[in-house]
């Protein structure tokens, strides 16, 4: 199936995998690609140097197309995207943040640039920035999707912009595929689907309890990171999300992810405080919810941990190889194409 998506990226299937933290490792961003899709390789917990070593290691692991993802808003996320330009990646996905400066660096070598948009007047930004796809996401999505669902924000967007549409959110199946290309998307990325492979490195406790799940039992919450972020809905969630966090905690708590990251302590957290109150509460509850992120992954701990989610978990009964899931994606959409011409 050849898409504008497909065509943009040199891809054989118009399927992504976003860049989860702590979930697109190398291993899986590589069988992404190597099952003919696009890959694209979480950065947000990464250092340069681990951001570079990892970009290397994809590229031992597949000869195909690949991305990075960078979520601007984050502390070190433009000196990741400084590595992946030096690096030659071949796709960089930003979010959160301006990214010009990203497609101007990534075009002067050939790279391309998605933005991820979750309204119309983003997308219009972003397709005027020189990004040369939009990967739109709804409020269905695990994590930062947008108010408005799929259904509707899809087609509104394709009103809006002339680029190619990743659509995610929702998405897990080849039914749901063919219903993104409906609306006007040329692709779709499926986080959670992809969350639930065989590569994928999540924990098997995490991985029984979203098989477990419903559509219905996930939360949508500003207080986790500071930002509107769906996530499994269990009791560890549930406190996390119970109210926002104050200045004083902020500052602690992103002193503590300033050691980590190798930043000046005085200049974050009492500096923050003082200039910058909002910013350095946002510092801080990213900081703290990415711990809470890599326990429910890594470790399985869900007393402590939340497992970032989106509505799809629903869907998800099985655990099966990347080439296996793509394969069967492919299938269904060709077998629903047909249902629809009988119609």
């Amino acid at each position: 199936m050849q898409t504008a998506i497909t065509r943009l990226f040199g891809i054989e299937r118009p399927l992504l995998c976003p860049g989860m933290s702590y979930i697109a490792t190398p291993e899986l961003v590589a069988a992404v690609s190597n099952a003919g899709g696009l890959g694209i390789l979480a950065t947000g917990p990464l250092s340069v140097d681990a951001t570079r070593a990892a970009i290397r290691r994809i590229r031992e692991l597949t000869d195909k197309p690949f991305g990075i993802g960078c979520t601007l808003m984050m502390p070190g996320a433009a000196d990741n995207a400084k590595v992946a330009l030096e690096e030659r990646v071949p796709v960089i996905n930003y979010s959160l943040g301006k990214g010009d400066w990203i497609a101007k660096a990534a075009h002067a070598y050939g790279g391309k640039v998605i933005a991820t948009v979750v309204t119309e007047k983003h997308a219009r930004s972003a397709e005027m920035s020189g990004a040369d796809a939009l990967l739109v996401t709804g409020h269905e999505a695990a994590a930062h999707g947008g108010s408005v669902t799929s259904l509707v924000l899809i087609p509104a967007i394709r009103r809006a912009s002339s680029l190619p549409i990743v659509a995610a959110g929702g998405f897990a199946d080849g039914p749901g595929l063919l219903a993104a290309l409906a609306l006007g998307a040329d692709a779709v990325a499926m986080g959670s689907r992809l969350a639930m492979t065989k590569e994928s490195p999540v924990h098997d406790k995490t991985k029984d309890m979203i098989r477990e799940r419903g559509v219905g039992d996930t939360l949508y919450s500003k207080n986790f990171d500071g930002l509107w972020c769906r996530m499994m809905d269990t009791p560890a969630a549930r406190q996390a999300c119970r109210k926002p966090l104050g200045l004083i905690p902020a500052a602690f708590r992103a002193s503590q992810m300033a050691q980590r990251m190798g930043m000046p302590v005085m200049k974050v957290a009492i500096g923050g405080m003082i200039r910058q109150p909002q910013a350095l509460r946002q510092l801080a509850l990213f900081g703290a919810a990415t711990e809470s992120i890599r326990l429910a992954i890594q470790d399985g701990n869900h007393n402590q941990g939340v497992q970032l989610i989106g509505q799809a978990q629903g869907l998800i009964n099985d655990v099966p190889t990347v080439a296996e899931l793509f394969e069967r994606v492919m299938n269904e959409a060709q077998a629903c194409r047909k249902r629809l011409a009988t119609l």
